[in-house]
């Protein structure tokens, strides 16, 4: 079984969110993608930010229709800062030892991930898919070479299956276990939506139709969020 973590403000979750993670399902043909709501976004100030109830609602009507979607509250239990280490660490302790766990995230978040909270230890404990979209000009050796000075020298890119892989280093003529997960890079569409774009429209009283799923709009225009 292969399980993918997508974790956001979703400040609110748009059509574009639900783009990009049916497609990435389907590149890595992962049986289901927990989408996670933070509570507190530690690299996000907490302006226009909705209360995390109603955005947790707004993710669970928008990917009510989409099998294999799930919304997951569980960084909304937690006290304090939602650090997506923590986030990770439950999954790995709820699902089985044979499943395969894939963090999502976009190339910018990915290249900054230095800044995070224990951030070598989430390559430890899971394969990582760095959504690139077009225009971004960073490439698997670029991926490969932050690798190298930010978390191990022994990552190498592996052509046959598009990822940047953790090389096995031989002590004493045995081999040591593999002691950090692969990233791989998913070329995703590029979408013109933005939460951002959408609260300012909400606050010009300008449509979002075309923007959100129904069920959203009916969300934000009913609690009269971001006016």
């Amino acid at each position: 079984m292969s399980i993918g973590l997508f974790g956001g403000t979703f400040n609110p979750i748009h059509l574009g969110h639900i783009a990009v993670i049916a497609y990435v399902k389907s590149a890595f043909n992962l049986d289901t993608i927990y989408i996670v709501p933070s509570a507190i976004p530690p690299h996000k100030t907490s302006e226009s930010l909705a209360c995390a109830n109603d955005r947790f609602e707004m993710v669970k009507q928008a990917v009510a229709p989409f099998s294999g979607l799930i919304p997951s509250d569980v960084e909304l239990k937690r006290e304090g800062k939602s650090f997506s280490i923590d986030t990770i660490k439950h999954f790995k302790g709820v699902v089985n030892d044979t499943t395969q766990l894939y963090f999502i995230m976009g190339s910018d978040a990915f290249f900054d991930i230095q800044t995070w909270k224990n951030s070598v230890d989430i390559f430890r404990l899971t394969h990582i898919i760095v959504m690139h979209r077009a225009g971004d000009c960073r490439s698997l050796k670029d991926v490969e070479s932050f690798l190298k000075t930010e978390v191990s020298s022994n990552y190498e890119i592996s052509e046959s299956d598009s990822c940047v892989k953790y090389k096995n280093v031989k002590l004493d003529g045995s081999i040591k276990k593999q002691d950090f997960k692969s990233v791989y890079i998913c070329e995703v569409p590029k979408i013109n939506i933005s939460s951002t774009l959408i609260r300012e429209k909400i606050k010009r009283n300008e449509s979002i139709k075309e923007l959100v799923p129904e069920v959203v709009e009916a969300i934000l225009y009913k609690k009269k969020l971001y006016l």
